[in-house]
């Protein structure tokens, strides 16, 4: 009868890989999602792929603190300074007040920034409203 080995670890809690030692590109994308609740700021290489994200809930901001300029800004620091690019194209999507915020620090970060593109979805037209209300 073949004796069981001891597991040392559960991989159940534990962190595989350290998620700051993402790999270096030098040319990417930054997608700015910026949404009324939270700002997600994922960079990807140039085939679409992601190489790393930062949210402001990952940042330590809670509830309403996750929407505001400060939290956008503080965001893509940390994104940006674990990745280290030389240039990029920034996606910028949603109507949150921490866009702007977020750009101003990528811009400051030093990286090139080839084109600055908005890319919040607008409906044309959209699905039908929903009837009047008659009281």
């Amino acid at each position: 009868m073949t004796k069981a080995i001891p597991r040392i670890g559960s991989r159940r809690n534990v962190r595989i890989g350290s998620r700051k030692s993402a790999r270096r590109i030098p040319k990417g994308v930054i997608h700015v999602q910026a949404s009324f609740n939270n700002t997600i700021i994922t960079i990807t290489d140039v085939r679409g792929r992601v190489v790393f994200w930062s949210s402001a809930g990952t940042c330590g901001f809670k509830s309403s603190r996750k929407a505001t300029p400060y939290a956008g800004q503080t965001t893509a620091v940390d994104a940006i300074r674990t990745v280290g690019m030389q240039r990029a194209e920034v996606m910028v999507k949603g109507a949150g007040i921490a866009r702007d915020a977020a750009l101003r620090a990528i811009g400051k970060s030093g990286i090139r920034l080839n084109c600055i593109r908005d890319v919040t979805p607008m409906p044309h037209n959209g699905c039908r409203p929903p009837k009047k209300r008659r009281v």
